[in-house]
């Protein structure tokens, strides 16, 4: 379920491109509840500004799809299927798995909170029904900015921090994960 980062288009997608992107998203996403009426995890990466589809999100998209992996391997939750494709959004993953759906979000919420890269991601749960699942949900507060703790919608919406600042903190981020996970 890897996807290559040599073959990242870097593609600088535009606002309409990523709306058509996330709405071609959902309509995936309602097809696979079709098709496995049991919890759905979508999985896309935090990719700050116009290239969402490049080697370091590929990278990143990589680790998390071995990190879902092994959670679902640790908890004994059935994968029923799974996919991996690249989009103008980004790279995306989707699982179905055959497991109580608050147990898989809460489970996700710990793993981006606890892994090295978990903050790069972004795991949504959909309920066999179609609703997701977040944080709100677990009475739990938004996400917070990757390098300066505030909320992490605010920093985005004013722009806090450069883009090129993001990116070399990302990719730091990387390369510790590819570091500490290579041994």
């Amino acid at each position: 379920m890897h996807l290559l980062p040599e073959q990242a288009t870097r593609h600088a997608v535009s606002i309409p491109e990523l709306l058509v992107s996330r709405d071609e998203r959902q309509a995936r996403q309602h097809v696979w509840l079709a098709r496995h009426p049991v919890p759905l995890v979508s999985f896309t990466v935090v990719a700050p500004g116009p290239i969402k589809d490049s080697e370091l999100t590929r990278r990143l998209f990589n680790h998390g799809v071995t990190a879902l992996h092994t959670l679902a391997a640790q908890a004994d939750w059935l994968i029923m299927e799974q996919a991996a494709l690249a989009s103008a959004s980004g790279p995306e993953g989707m699982l179905s798995i055959e497991a109580p759906a608050r147990d898989i979000k809460l489970a996700t919420i710990e793993l981006e909170k606890t892994h090295p890269l978990g903050r790069l991601w972004d795991i949504d749960v959909l309920t066999p029904e179609g609703e997701i699942l977040s944080r709100r949900h677990f009475a739990l507060p938004a996400r917070r900015c990757l390098l300066c703790e505030q909320n992490a919608a605010e920093c985005a919406r004013g722009k806090t921090h450069t883009l090129s600042f993001l990116i070399n903190h990302m990719e730091a981020l990387l390369h510790a994960a590819d570091s500490r996970y290579a041994r």
